[in-house]
């Protein structure tokens, strides 16, 4: 049998096969008016490759940017939003901040909210913070909003009333009195089953970017089941999540909003995957492609979490600056991200140069691609300056013509300067933004970077990466083997999970053990209800026959009920909770002991949280502090192949080549990565080249190439 994976970016489709121990991959150009085809092709290529049939596939996971995309390029469903009296503003007040240049724009506007007031709306009911009834649901209005919104056309309807995260009484019949009004299948999302936790305006646009997504994203799934069945794939379909695991495909497409940070997220996976079986545990994850470049943080060999992210942030701290984007309240691997990748277009604005976020993307793509692109990118720096071979990646043939064209006339004479000179400036300027990345998940947080390793994924990531490390003065960067279609070889390893919370408020020194217990008990069961096929909201539709009414995977499943191979038992479980000072706004998260909850379990968070705090603000407090949220994760295991040793190395010729070093152009050796054996050791300068990217070791740095095909590239001798 055989293990398939696919990530798809925006400028590279990434597939990986698994089939009696070795590795297949395939880079291919995105197609952006249907991801499947651009897909389908790279999956077409492994299976020709491993010589399988595409019946003897009996897993298939897949990580996307869709519904990041869909949310940045307002092009989702449209939707209505319904909350409680006197907050029809929510949403448009939201939480706003200027930065960077916006801060003296005297023309700035806030821009639009993400659902107009022509599609807000509000219905007389209201509860008290302790889930006391305050003002009883007021059904005959509900049935004239009801009657509105039915008038609009809208695609789904979002549902968030005041501190429904107590009593959701209110949001289920409120939802079932709209659902009557809409066309069967109409997605009504209620922010009580999609993120109960305290917080109105966060759990809005939480729940209002699920009904958003939702159905953009059934609809893809159910077209990429398609094309994959017309193949002859009939593999169940599990999607990437943003914190680390995979859902069922029925499951991401009802809860959409969990897959934002899907693609980024294989990457730090793939990162701690690496790290363990060399025994390092924490790493950095640089993962750069053609758009973006992301980093990630792995503590412990675990990556790190966070429970509220921005969608479209701005400013200069990796797209997480609260008030500038969209809020998110769901798990997601704590990342930062930058638009600096290979496709990021370099021009010159008022005399300086500037390098991203705009990205050629696939079409285009890059001027030395020859597919019509002219306008110069990090990728056309790169091989003016030698550090890409010009025989191309995968299938593609660079040409540097074109790039040196592209540089000179954007660039280079504005400037007034050499070509080689603009494009070493594209390369550095490129690194130094790379290097936000970095810096937001490890300077800006408190930590030393410095006893990091950084591992490089993406098919960018390696000509850049050893440059970067030498930035955060870190001395060793591990390169996996196949690191350009690193994150799809992460999903092939990600077991499958979910998580849930509830609002559980109450001082330390008084919480109960038992209640906190129950409740933890309860999320674990909903939990495994979700990757059964069993939850709640019944899974979305990906068979055409509206929501609710269980996923239709092509008869392998009944009830909508995903297919885990037995694996519904056991599994890990994750329990945390959220602790602050007692009246402040934010949370950490703590894990809990194993075990059922006890007095002395409570504690132990309590002295992990004190700890925590330390270690993030520098400040000693042991003030009195309080329970926020209860979380548990449910994982299970995904079975992934296991995967040979590398291959024997093959014969090669040595190469050399004039590349750029330190102001100057030298004659380097080049290797190609199949041709290096199993403790081979290098030294800077030189280029060690494969399909899919090359990797840059300049002078002073040593590499290393394990039994695995990864190199690790050292500086100097360590001490």
């Amino acid at each position: 049998m055989a293990a398939l994976a696919s990530d798809i970016g925006g400028t590279f489709t990434d597939v990986v096969l698994v089939a009696d121990g070795r590795v297949h991959v395939a880079k291919t150009l995105t197609t952006p008016d249907d991801p499947t085809e651009g897909l389908l092709r790279g999956v077409r290529r492994v299976l020709a490759d491993a010589g399988v049939t595409p019946a003897s596939v009996d897993r298939f996971t897949h990580a996307t940017t869709l519904a990041t995309n869909v949310i940045l390029e307002r092009r989702g469903a449209a939707v209505a939003f319904v909350t409680t009296r006197g907050f029809r503003s929510m949403l448009v007040l939201g939480r706003q901040a200027r930065v960077e240049e916006e801060r003296y724009d005297l023309a700035f506007s806030p821009g639009e909210p993400p659902v107009p007031l022509t599609h807000t709306f509000e219905v007389p009911e209201r509860l008290a913070a302790d889930g006391t009834v305050l003002t009883p649901l007021d059904e005959a209005a509900a049935r004239q909003v009801a009657e509105r919104i039915a008038g609009l056309g809208v695609a789904a309807v979002a549902i968030c009333l005041l501190h429904s995260h107590v009593d959701d009484a209110h949001e289920r019949r409120l939802a079932s009195l709209i659902a009557e009004r809409l066309p069967d299948g109409t997605p009504v999302v209620i922010s009580s089953e999609v993120w109960p936790e305290l917080g109105e305006y966060e759990r809005a646009t939480t729940t209002l970017m699920s009904a958003y997504v939702g159905p953009v994203m059934a609809a893809y799934l159910r077209r990429l089941r398609d094309r994959l069945s017309e193949l002859g794939i009939t593999a169940p379909v599990h999607v990437m999540e943003s914190a680390g695991g995979v859902l069922p495909a029925e499951l991401a497409a009802s809860r959409a909003v969990y897959t934002i940070e899907s693609g980024p997220a294989a990457g730090v996976v793939a990162a701690a995957r690496e790290g363990a079986r060399r025994g390092l545990t924490d790493l950095i994850s640089f993962d750069m492609g053609g758009t973006t470049a992301k980093a990630g943080l792995v503590r412990g060999g675990r990556p790190g979490v966070t429970h509220e992210f921005q969608v479209g942030g701005t400013g200069s701290f990796g797209g997480r600056r609260p008030g500038t984007g969209v809020p998110i309240k769901v798990p997601a691997i704590d990342l930062a991200e930058v638009g600096s990748g290979g496709g990021s277009i370099a021009w010159v604005e008022s005399g300086a140069l500037r390098v991203g976020p705009r990205s050629a993307g696939a079409a285009p793509g890059p001027a030395c691609y020859g597919r019509g692109g002219t306008l110069p990118t990090v990728t056309d720096a790169d091989l003016v300056l030698g550090y890409l071979d010009p025989e191309g990646l995968g299938d593609l043939r660079l040409r540097p013509d074109l790039a040196e064209e592209a540089i000179a006339r954007h660039v280079a004479k504005p400037l007034g300067v050499e070509v080689v000179e603009a494009a070493a400036a594209i390369h550095d300027i490129a690194g130094a933004q790379m290097g936000t990345a970095v810096h937001v998940v490890t300077v800006r947080r408190g930590i030393d970077p410095r006893g990091f390793t950084l591992v490089a994924l993406g098919g960018a990531a390696p000509t850049h990466a050893v440059g970067l490390a030498d930035r955060f003065g870190i001395r060793r960067v591990l390169v996996p083997a196949r690191c350009g279609v690193g994150s799809a070889a992460g999903l092939l390893h990600a077991d499958l999970a979910i998580e849930r919370s509830r609002t559980f408020l109450a001082r330390t020194a008084d919480a109960d053990p038992a209640a906190l217990e129950a409740v933890l008990a309860d999320l674990e069961t909903a939990c495994r209800a979700d990757l059964s096929g069993r939850g709640a909201d019944g899974g979305a539709d990906l068979g055409g026959r509206g929501a609710g009414g269980g996923a239709d995977l092509g008869g392998r499943g009944a009830g909508g009920r995903a297919d885990l191979g037995g694996r519904e038992a056991g599994g890990r479980v994750v329990r945390s909770v959220g602790l602050r000072f007692t009246g402040q706004a934010h949370a950490f998260t703590v894990e809990l002991l194993p075990g059922p909850v006890t007095r002395e379990t409570v504690d132990a968070a309590v002295a992990e949280f004190y700890a925590r705090y330390r270690e993030s603000y520098g400040i000693d407090l042991r003030d009195p502090a309080e329970l926020t949220v209860a979380r548990a994760r449910v994982s299970l295991p995904a079975g992934a192949a296991d995967v040979r040793a590398a291959d024997a190395p093959r014969a090669a010729p040595d190469r050399v080549r004039r590349v750029w070093f330190e102001g100057a152009f030298r004659d380097v050796p080049v290797r190609e990565r199949a041709a290096c054996a199993a403790g081979e050791r290098f030294t800077g300068p030189c280029v060690i080249t494969e399909p899919q990217s090359s990797l840059l070791v300049p002078p002073g740095w040593t590499g290393l190439v394990d039994e695995h095909g990864a190199v690790s590239v050292e500086k100097g001798d360590r001490r």
